[in-house]
């Protein structure tokens, strides 16, 4: 894993966007993987300005998100189709039928499950895929404990990453129980891995990552043995890495 250390979030956002504009404009065709949360904003926000103004272009790019709610409709403004569509899709140059969401109202989520490997196998694979990292180590949607082996499944949320999320909610109990999640093998079949990290509530989690063992008890451990993994990192989550 490459680690590139930054100062602030702001700069940490205009790293990675600038890191996936260059991926963008160095082909006619890709495939990006997409994370939802409040780490990516600010790389949507970039995003959004520099294709306003002419800098590089979405149509030739074809998008996969990591995960959905189960029980959200896309109209939710909790769903995570609604916060994609929100926060960058109705602002670029990419054609809805381009952009790919699991859809965690299907009437039989399994199906869907498999459906969403085979979207993104038709497609050639994940040419970069953007991660965030939870504290206890998740990636998407999969909990400590998740098998590396997993495709994309149905997940039952945690307390911990239902609190996380609480925040977005009117109450505790209105956040969803379960989620459909890229899982831990969907994942690491990415050809390049772009890890983005910000905060000093993520430091005791970056430190594992960089100086733990590879175990399913610390999902994002599984990256450490990928190819081709970037990490951007801000300053407060970095003063624990010993790399």
């Amino acid at each position: 894993m490459d680690l590139i250390q930054v100062d602030h979030y702001d700069e940490m956002s205009a790293r990675a966007s600038q890191f996936i504009i260059n991926k963008i404009r160095a082909t006619n065709k890709f495939v990006l993987g997409l994370a939802t949360g409040s780490t990516p904003e600010g790389i949507y926000r970039i995003l959004r300005e520099k294709n306003k103004n002419g800098v590089f272009s979405f149509q030739n790019v074809t998008t996969f998100n990591l995960d959905e709610y189960v029980g959200l409709s896309e109209e939710d403004s909790n769903s995570y189709r609604y916060y994609m569509n929100d926060k960058l899709f109705n602002h670029v140059d990419i054609s809805k039928d381009q952009t790919f969401i699991p859809n965690g109202n299907a009437a039989d989520l399994k199906a869907e499950c498999q459906r969403y490997d085979e979207r993104i196998e038709r497609v050639g694979g994940i040419d970069l895929q953007v991660l965030g990292l939870g504290m206890n180590g998740h990636i998407g949607f999969n909990e400590p404990g998740t098998s590396f082996h997993s495709k994309t499944q149905i997940v039952d949320l945690t307390t911990s990453t239902r609190k996380a999320n609480a925040r977005f909610f009117a109450t505790m109990e209105d956040v969803p129980k379960q989620a459909i999640t890229m899982g831990v093998a969907t994942i690491m079949q990415s050809k390049e891995i772009l890890l983005l990290v910000s905060g000093d509530q993520k430091a005791d989690a970056l430190e594992r990552l960089f100086n733990g063992k590879v175990s399913n008890d610390f999902p994002a451990s599984r990256l450490k043995e990928h190819p081709k993994v970037t990490v951007i990192a801000d300053q407060k989550a970095t003063h624990c890495v010993r790399v």
